[in-house]
């Protein structure tokens, strides 16, 4: 995507309303709009606090990435991170276990590459979208710029500052056919020339298609803002996030006739879990302190702080298996379940200088920057215990222990009914109790080099230390001598180089070579076993060749080509949900194609094409060679198109296409692809007031867009609307 990608939407969706992201409250044209945003939003920079850190047009970026602003999070209502990657190359959803984002980019599965203002933000939980200036989607392995992880890409979350001397106030609320309701605010204070306050929150009541599914979620950021001296400002921000929500980990597969399982038709809405005992709560507390700071023309510097406690508890119960049995008294269903209680604390300091300079005939942009992390973690887990009833209903499901069937009460095998008579069951004493701290200290050092003026050089290495300890008390308590402190130590050196042709001021041609390293850190020491060869960082390899062509200004055309190489990896058991096996090996060749921006005066559009071949090259005791990496469909389509018919009269159409994939790594279970078609209709009362309706799922698609494993399923929502009032005044 490049320069003009920001100014098209806005250009296209708002040309005759009032801004509700942030802007004047006062009626623009579009050139006025196109304006403003060249001047505002053609760089990922420093000063709009995003991951690349360096003032460097986006056509000048030896990477392929994606931009979602928030007019555009509003115009196609919505409401989470996975609805954003529906509509983005290269980058596909996966059901999280119904308590968590988690995403696939470019054949990686991963919850922990998540930024929030290019700080690692890596807890496992739903993120809202009700204080975002844009989502940031950076594709391929970039360890320089990110840290440890992003093998295949990061999702970089922009939230909104506080704009000295406005004073305004945005609303938004919404309603769906399924009773989900949202509503936010968005209020702005001027404090005079030198300081403003901002006010974002949200509250939402959910709901969907699915039986038993409910909850709710709120969050509230306040923002404050003041300029120190003439060249200095700081912002001080925090945010406290609650949700609370059923955890719905969809339906289980069944088998077809010829070929692999596929997931259970007929039964979308049907719950497999208990809408009392199937539940997650989250309580966030984060606070951010940054100072910006202008040292000289060709000096400048930024240092963020920030602290962050997360408490989270989830239990479920989840689909383990289905046998259909139609002969018989019924088909049988499979039942498992844990309770998983973590605390997470989070310190990050990081620091960044960006200098301009010349030596004779060569330009340079170097960025000098340093990291510093304490993450300490507690997690506890129980596991559900079925209780034997005798009467026939139902057995505990026998498990294989060295050959033998071993009755495992922590599954229960009962008759199929909608909705489920589910067995009694406890939880079990502690099964996994756990302590983790983690410290890494990073230092990274680059230079852009401007050699000509059609070519230019991009060079760079990030150091990292990761120390890691890990306290296993059940382990430590068992009497066998055994003893449950572990720890090791990875230090790394990862390189970035890029080159970057231009023959014209708006095209570019690029590659670019990165890689990665991702240690055990975090969540994954909760769960591996704590031996050396199992936590041994994975690498990441990525090789891309791209171009981005500015057509005109407001219109883009962006390509790119890549391989990506990945070793030792984790991935769900088939066999057991709970547990994690490592993976010796995968990798994954491709090709994205994005078109975005105006391509009339009256019409906007945002598309995208991936192809995917993703491939598990070696598999620890586990499949083949060659098998399909999990949940990556090789083809995936999306277009979005905005018409702007009458001054206060716009229409949105859009298609997603995405291929058949296998869920996971022994390509067991394959879900079927499928072709969404969504639209929307936007009326302009005035300044102040937008009337919307977004329909989704037009033609009733009987579809599964994600998954977890082979037993958990996600099913697609049917055919609904969703009902908006906005505005800003």
């Amino acid at each position: 995507m490049t320069k003009g990608v920001s100014s098209a939407a806005l250009a296209a969706l708002l040309t005759t309303t009032a801004l509700t992201g942030g802007g004047a409250a006062e009626t623009l044209d579009a050139d006025a709009i196109s304006d403003r945003i060249f001047v505002e939003g053609r760089y990922l920079s420093l000063d709009k606090l995003n991951a690349v850190k360096t003032p460097t047009p986006v056509i000048d970026i030896p990477q392929s990435l994606s931009i979602v602003d928030s007019a555009q999070i509003e115009a196609q209502a919505f409401t989470s991170i996975g609805d954003i990657t529906r509509y983005i190359p290269g980058i596909s959803i996966s059901q999280g276990e119904g308590h968590r984002d988690a995403i696939i980019i470019r054949g990686n599965q991963t919850t922990a590459d998540f930024f929030i203002d290019g700080l690692r933000d890596d807890v496992q939980y739903y993120r809202p979208l009700y204080n975002l200036e844009q989502v940031e989607i950076l594709r391929g392995a970039n360890a320089l710029l990110f840290g440890r992880g992003g093998g295949g890409g990061v999702v970089n979350r922009v939230s909104k500052r506080p704009v000295f001397g406005e004073q305004s106030v945005g609303y938004l609320a919404s309603v769906d056919t399924f009773g989900e309701h949202y509503i936010a605010g968005d209020v702005n204070y001027d404090l005079g020339e030198r300081a403003a306050f901002r006010l974002n929150a949200y509250y939402t009541g959910l709901n969907n298609h699915r039986d038993a599914f409910d909850g709710e979620a709120f969050a509230i950021n306040p923002t404050f803002a003041f300029k120190a001296t003439a060249d200095t400002e700081v912002l001080l921000s925090y945010e406290y996030v609650n949700d609370d929500r059923v955890v719905d980990r969809g339906v289980p597969s069944t088998p077809a006739p010829n070929g692999p399982d596929v997931p259970l038709e007929g039964f979308d809405n049907a719950f497999f879990g208990s809408p009392d005992e199937n539940f997650t709560t989250l309580q966030a507390h984060i606070l951010r302190a940054r100072i910006d700071h202008t040292f000289s023309e060709a000096l400048r510097g930024n240092f963020t702080a920030q602290y962050a406690d997360y408490d989270k508890v989830y239990q479920n119960l989840f689909a383990a298996g289905f046998r259909p049995d139609p002969a018989s008294s019924g088909d049988l269903v499979t039942l498992d379940g844990y309770r998983d209680v973590t605390d997470r604390e989070n310190l990050i300091l990081q620091a960044n200088l960006v200098g301009e300079f010349e030596t004779g005939p060569f330009g340079h942009t170097v960025l000098f920057g340093a990291e510093y992390g304490d993450q300490d973690t507690a997690n506890a887990r129980l596991d559900n215990l079925f209780d034997t009833n005798g009467d026939g209903l139902f057995n505990n499901t026998p498990v294989l222990v060295n050959g033998e069937p071993v009755l495992d009460d922590d599954r229960a095998e009962f008759l199929f009914t909608d909705p489920l008579s589910i067995p009694a069951f406890s939880l079990s004493d502690l099964s996994r109790d756990r302590e983790s701290q983690v410290r890494f200290t990073s230092a990274y050092l680059q230079n852009q080099i401007d050699v000509t003026g059609w070519l230019k050089l991009v060079a760079g290495v990030r150091y990292d230390r990761f120390d890691i300890e890990v306290l296993d008390f059940i382990e430590e308590n068992d009497g066998d001598a055994l003893g449950g402190a572990f720890s090791r130590v990875d230090e790394e050196f990862t390189p970035r180089l890029g080159a970057i042709v231009k023959p014209m001021e708006n095209l570019s041609a690029y590659f670019s070579y990165s890689e990665t390293f991702l240690p055990r850190s975090g969540d994954q020491f909760l769960v591996l076993n704590l031996d050396t060869q199992s936590t041994r960082p994975q690498f990441f390899e990525n090789t891309e060749v791209g171009v981005k062509w500015d057509v005109r200004p407001g219109l883009s055309v962006t390509a790119a080509v890549f391989e990506l190489e990945r070793e030792s990896f984790t991935s769900v058991d088939p066999e057991d949900q709970a547990e994690l096996i490592v993976i010796e090996g995968a990798q994954t060749r491709g090709f994205e194609l994005q078109l975005t921006g105006a391509l009339t005066d009256w019409w906007f559009v945002s598309s995208g094409y991936s192809y995917l071949d993703g491939e598990v090259q070696r598999v620890d005791g586990g499949a083949p060679d060659g098998n399909r990496t999990r949940q990556t469909p090789e083809n995936m389509f999306s277009i979005w198109n905005s018409f702007q018919a009458t001054d206060k009269l716009s229409l949105g159409l859009g298609v997603a296409y995405q291929d058949s994939f296998f869920v996971t790594e022994d390509n067991a279970v394959e879900v079927p692809g499928f072709t969404r078609l969504d639209a929307a209709i936007y009326y302009d009362v005035s300044d102040a007031l937008r009337l919307q309706v977004n329909l989704e799922n037009l033609t009733n698609t009987d579809y599964f867009p994600d998954a977890h494993s082979n037993d958990n399923i996600s099913t697609g929502e049917p055919i609904n609307a969703r009902f908006t009032v906005s505005g800003r005044f």
